[in-house]
């Protein structure tokens, strides 16, 4: 039994998986780097720290990691005003928090633009606590934005809801249980296999099948 909900926000509550890639792919464009859209997308989830040189590899991180960084930002500011909630997310947080939950929503972004997603979903008025990139040193899949989240509310056990495989990998380091969506473009059999208990086309699914989860009714 749990009693602390942590909530991945970018792409598992505003549909914006899409928006990375394409910000990514510009940001890359602009030192002459090319990398198919699909690449991109499949390190989307990763923090911008583990994303460049994963798909680019390590000398352009050494290179240009913080100006890729600082690039992306710039590209991916220009998007933010076509990103929407996914539908139900408001819906979900609410009936989570009712059932008892402490609600962390846990992402590794830019303040403003945690902020901004945190608007379109209304979960300021719901959360108990938030992380963004001033919280972790080391974004997923490292472990530190999923202890920061518990910590935040002094939980003592958490559940973890996210939409790649490197929200589950950063969970399992710290052996809390991960509930997936699809949103993130992951196939069922990669969640899986990356250790996520059940996995849910939307977040509306989500949200019917509640009783039959882990965050059916929290502890205490």
């Amino acid at each position: 039994m749990a009693d602390t909900a942590i909530f991945d926000v970018d792409g598992t509550l505003v549909d914006t998986n899409y928006h990375h890639a394409l910000a990514w792919s510009r940001a890359f464009r602009r030192y002459g780097i090319n990398r198919p859209m699909w690449r991109i997308h499949r390190g989307i989830g990763m923090g911008g720290d583990m994303f460049v040189p994963e798909i680019a590899g390590r000398d352009i991180e050494q290179a240009h990691g913080d100006d890729l960084r600082k690039a992306w930002e710039e590209e991916f500011d220009q998007l933010i005003g076509e990103i929407q909630p996914f539908e139900g997310a408001h819906e979900l947080l609410a009936e989570v928090k009712e059932r008892g939950f402490r609600l962390v929503l846990a992402s590794s972004g830019k303040t403003e633009h945690v902020e901004a997603f945190l608007d379109l979903v209304g979960g300021t008025s719901l959360a108990d606590a938030w992380t963004t990139a001033d919280d972790v040193a080391k974004s997923k899949p490292e472990p530190d934005l999923v202890a920061t989240a518990l910590a935040k509310v002094k939980g003592a056990s958490g559940i973890m809801v996210g939409d790649s495989i490197f929200d589950a990998q950063a969970a399992a380091k710290l052996n809390i249980p991960v509930i997936g969506v699809r949103t993130g473009g992951f196939s069922v059999g990669e969640l899986h296999e990356a250790g996520v208990l059940q996995v849910f086309d939307s977040l509306v699914a989500f949200r019917r099948a509640l009783d039959g989860t882990p965050l059916a009714r929290a502890s205490g």
